[in-house]
């Protein structure tokens, strides 16, 4: 899916292709398939870029996802919401830091560590 095709869903559509894409991108990860991962990271940035486009209200709509069973959800959601949910996004990330590991969980602690120490790139 496109860009400019993210435009014309709904934002509840958007939350729910951002839940499918980053739940697929967390298994694959974890899973060490990174060719096929790439896909839904690409979507998942996608929809996480145009949710940011639609403001403040689109954007929180994503806090809900910090509590997602999905593990991947769970990190691109709390990635995505460092920027307007700092303290709720960092908690997930610290639980997805926990052992055991798995690629997901050294993402989550690369990331809590880079927020932490300002090196963080945030989306525009």
């Amino acid at each position: 899916m496109k860009a400019r095709d993210l435009k014309v869903l709904g934002t509840e559509e958007l939350i729910a292709r951002f839940r499918e894409a980053s739940a697929r991108h967390g298994r694959l990860l974890n899973a060490r398939d990174t060719r096929a991962a790439n896909k839904d990271y690409l979507l998942a940035a996608a929809v996480r870029k145009e949710l940011r486009t639609r403001g403040p209200d689109a954007e929180k709509r994503l806090l809900v996802l910090l509590n997602d069973p999905e593990p991947g959800t769970r990190y691109w959601a709390a990635t995505a919401a460092l920027g307007f949910a700092p303290s709720e996004a960092e908690r997930a990330l610290a639980l997805l830091a926990e052992p055991p590991p798995t690629l997901l969980s050294v993402s989550a602690t690369m990331t809590l560590r880079a927020w932490k120490n300002g090196t963080l790139p945030l989306e525009e």
